[in-house]
């Protein structure tokens, strides 16, 4: 909103955001569209979006004239590049499924919208072009929140067929689910002979602030030339433009809702940094690297009746019996500390132990994280963990709740019980980390 001030003069020459409007201030004439008031910024600052793209801000004075030119209809559009060959490029596919790099700010509405083409996106970068062939495949078009199992296994089929004549895929993707899909393709996709670069936005492209800019350009030079084979998430690694950093699809997290460096390695390093320059630092010396003897192949199996279960202080742990009852076939618990649940409470009906023993005994699978994220589950230590493990109960040693449910689903549905539950508290594409670094906090 802006201020009270702006909005009734706004109000009374009857302009609302996205309409074409003339102002006159200091004997200067400015057109334009009225955008929504950003979310920083002076709230008595007009902010119009002029025809050459630009932004600026007006702020209304004694003698500012306000004129609606035309009522709001159509928004800004952007450019689109020619993908063309060129030789002696490498070759790079972008799996393109929506999110805010692929979105723009609907200036009728102020909401944002997943309108903006891949052809489009790249416009805005243009020195892409210049380090790779780029060709680009779109399975969906959706936000990251609305992504299921099957649109995973639909990316990680997409993504292969791309690595036959690519050096490198970059996943285009929301931001809000990136780091499950990350999970699932890390798993989806055994014997990776390339990188695969799931980018994002946590901005709009069409925001001075928008970091989509540098993690394509960033992810566009891993992609076309890192020596990696892994599944990994490149973003800013700080709030400035200094660099991105690619971490492990099974050991990252958004960890912000809105800064542009929120995605974070949990209980890991990052593989790599890269600057927009090109180059590229690698961190980590046990990555997996191209060239290496493998076949690609698709695991996409999945059993999508796995949930994720919090414990916190009064939780009912009849949950875990609905659960049961509709025929689940794993549930992984986010515990407290090293995987604690209430065992021993005063009052008997808050204590999981029994019902977590049924799960169990049912057929289910359980596995037990920690909502602390980093550090490592122990049913060891203490003897409410050992009740809890002595159950069946699997702990997940420093795998993050959310990997553990991704990697509890993709087991489901490529194995058969009594493997996935031996398999659950293994390392099978870098989830679990056999020691815990103390520079990994």
């Amino acid at each position: 909103m802006y201020s009270r001030e702006v909005e009734a003069l706004l109000r009374k020459k009857g302009i609302t955001p996205g309409d074409m409007i003339r102002v006159v201030l200091n004997k200067k004439t400015f057109e334009g569209i009225l955008l929504p008031r950003p979310e920083f910024g002076d709230q008595g600052a007009l902010v119009l979006k002029l025809k050459n793209g630009y932004n600026i801000g007006l702020k209304p004075g004694v003698g500012t004239k306000l004129e609606k030119l035309e009522h709001a209809k159509e928004t800004f559009t952007f450019p689109r590049v020619k993908l063309e060959k060129r030789e002696g490029l490498p070759n790079v596919t972008i799996v393109s499924t929506g999110g805010t790099i692929e979105s723009k700010v609907d200036y009728i509405t102020g909401g944002v919208h997943m309108l903006v083409e891949p052809e489009e996106m790249l416009a805005q970068v243009p020195e892409i072009l210049e380090i790779a062939n780029f060709k680009v495949v779109s399975p969906m078009r959706i936000a990251s929140e609305d992504m299921l199992y099957q649109n995973w296994q639909e990316i990680a089929r997409a993504v292969a067929k791309a690595l036959s004549d690519s050096h490198g895929v970059i996943v285009t993707h929301g931001t809000d689910t990136m780091h499950y899909t990350a999970a699932a393709l890390s798993f989806m996709l055994d014997g990776l002979t390339g990188p695969v670069v799931i980018t994002g936005a946590q901005r709009s492209v069409d925001r001075g602030s928008s970091d989509a800019f540098m993690n394509l350009l960033c992810s566009a030079h891993l992609a076309a030339k890192g020596n990696v084979a892994e599944v990994g998430i490149c973003m800013h690694a700080s709030s400035s433009d200094g660099f991105c950093n690619f971490i492990r699809g099974t050991k990252v997290r958004k960890m912000h809702t809105t800064k542009r460096d929120a995605f974070r390695p949990i209980n890991n390093r990052p593989i790599a940094r890269i600057s927009p320059n090109g180059a590229i630092d690698y961190i980590d010396d046990e990555r997996r690297r191209r060239g290496e003897d493998r076949k690609l192949r698709v695991v996409a199996g999945y059993e999508p009746r796995v949930a994720l279960l919090k414990f916190y202080p009064n939780s009912d742990p009849d949950i875990i019996d609905y659960y049961i009852g509709k025929g689940y076939k794993g549930i992984i618990i986010e515990g407290t500390g090293m995987g604690h649940v209430a065992v021993s409470p005063a009052d008997e009906k808050y204590s999981w132990l029994g019902h977590i023993k049924r799960a169990v005994e049912s057929g289910m699978v359980v596995g037990v994280t920690s909502q602390c994220l980093n550090g490592r589950v122990n049913g060891n230590v203490y003897r409410n963990l050992r009740l809890i493990s002595g159950t069946g109960a699997i702990y997940c040693e420093d795998m993050m709740p959310e990997t553990a449910l991704v990697k509890l689903g993709w087991l489901l549905g490529n194995h058969k019980r009594g493997d996935a539950a031996r398999m659950l508290s293994k390392n099978i594409a870098g989830e679990i980390t056999e020691r815990t670094e103390i520079d990994f906090f």
